[in-house]
């Protein structure tokens, strides 16, 4: 766990997400809680970790998901030197799809 984000209020806010039940619950949350362009943010990143874990390169990661290659990299770096964050998501996703 990263320790510099642990607060009281960073745990209010993940307790407050591990409440979500649907897609549709986390849409209305986050539709409040961030801008449009936070949650795409959050959600290219996601997809250039899928990306890398996959092997793609910089430049078709780029080209699929418009990131520029700094922010590839910065997530890259997050992935290697990471609290495996990525992987638990992506393994619970894979396990999902498996059911």
């Amino acid at each position: 766990m990263n320790e510099k984000l642990k607060s009281d209020a960073a745990d209010l806010l993940f307790d407050g997400i591990l409440q979500l039940k649907t897609r549709e619950e986390c849409y209305t949350l986050f539709s409040d809680l961030c801008t449009a362009h936070e949650v795409q943010s959050l959600a290219q990143r996601l997809e250039v970790a899928k990306l890398l874990r996959e092997g793609e390169t910089y430049q078709s990661i780029a080209a699929v998901t418009g990131a520029s290659t700094a922010t590839i990299s910065r997530v890259n770096r997050s992935m290697t030197d990471s609290c495996g964050g990525y992987d638990i998501v992506f393994e619970r996703l894979k396990n999902k799809e498996d059911k």
